[in-house]
């Protein structure tokens, strides 16, 4: 299969084409802005990975939906307007999007949506993220899917808050709370706090190389080719959902 990776000069760029020939697939475009690498990728492309910044996504996966081909999307942060375009290419192509590839992430997910159905508003629940120092969107994709995976298992709607300052008095009965941290090199780390009175549950992840994310992904892009046309996630992928 003969792909694309947009965003190649990035972490995960890189990792991705690191990873791509021992998935069997061959890159014919490695896409960036930065200097050396390729502007667009060449006819005959069957499939694009897209780990970019966020602006960049609605000219690339218009022209993946012109061209027919599977669009595999990590990029996070979205306004609503890139995600508009995402969806409308969605219409015309299947679109795998997910703010995480790895397996173990996708497990932790069911893990937080069957213990907020079990746990229930008794318990109050906070989400963590820390990753390194130069990631741009806070809170992380992750974290917001563990806190809508904990939102689901309540029934509720994901009417967040993230972070707290100032007098804000006693917390709310089943508030869910995100918070962002930044700092090193840190690859990614993931937990979700039930708190109730006379226990504490923590579920966590932590990723110990980017190879578990690109890996995902790549599986995500062949799994992808011959779909029908819709937005996916790694829980599809995954046989989760």
């Amino acid at each position: 299969m003969k792909i694309a990776i947009v965003g190649a000069a990035g972490r995960m760029g890189r990792k991705l084409v690191e990873l791509a020939e021992t998935a069997g697939l061959e890159v014919v475009a490695r896409v960036d802005v930065a200097d050396g690498y390729d502007r667009a990728w060449p006819r005959g492309t069957e499939g694009v990975v897209d780990f970019s910044y966020h602006a960049g996504v609605p000219a690339f996966v218009a022209r993946a939906a012109a061209e027919g081909i599977p669009y595999v999307i990590g990029t996070t942060g979205l306004t609503p307007d890139e995600q508009k375009a995402v969806d409308a290419a969605a219409a015309k192509i299947p679109v795998v999007q997910s703010g995480n590839y790895s397996l173990g992430v996708n497990l932790l997910l069911e893990l937080v949506q069957r213990a907020a159905t079990v746990l229930g508003a008794d318990y109050d629940v906070e989400v963590t993220e820390l990753h390194h120092r130069h990631k741009k969107d806070a809170p992380s994709g992750t974290a917001l899917m563990l806190a809508k995976a904990a939102a689901a298992g309540r029934g509720r709607g994901d009417d967040f808050i993230y972070g707290r300052q100032g007098d804000i008095g006693e917390r709310p009965v089943g508030e869910i709370a995100i918070h962002a941290l930044r700092g090193g090199s840190v690859v990614g780390d993931h937990t979700v706090l039930f708190a109730g009175d006379l226990e504490r549950v923590e579920l966590t992840h932590k990723a110990q190389d980017r190879a578990a994310f690109a890996a995902g992904a790549l599986k995500a892009l062949v799994w992808a080719k011959g779909r029908p046309a819709g937005i996916y996630t790694m829980r599809h992928v995954l046989g989760f959902a």
